[in-house]
């Protein structure tokens, strides 16, 4: 099985709908590892990592998020140098 890392900026109304507790939730149902963060520009940026076609799954579930959230735009790009991920978290 192959594995896979990307990173992501999600836009849109992504702040105040319980969008990183979902992303995580998911994430965690899905056995991805990373972590998701809201950033000051009101996106939200996350880092997925585990098998690919989970990976894949993440990046698919962001494209609309949980019920309240309205996606505009999903920005996947290569993950920046980082260490492995345990688990899945929600950085402040």
């Amino acid at each position: 099985m192959s594995e896979k890392r990307v990173h992501v900026i999600i836009h849109g109304r992504v702040q105040g709908v319980a969008f990183r507790a979902s992303c995580q939730r998911q994430a965690v149902a899905l056995g991805v590892t990373g972590w998701v963060r809201n950033r000051w520009d009101r996106t939200v940026e996350a880092l997925f990592e585990g098998p690919a076609a989970a990976v894949d799954a993440m990046v698919r579930w962001c494209h609309h998020g949980p019920p309240m959230a309205e996606v505009t735009k999903v920005e996947v790009m290569s993950p920046p140098d980082a260490p492995i991920e345990r688990g899945f978290r929600v950085r402040g």
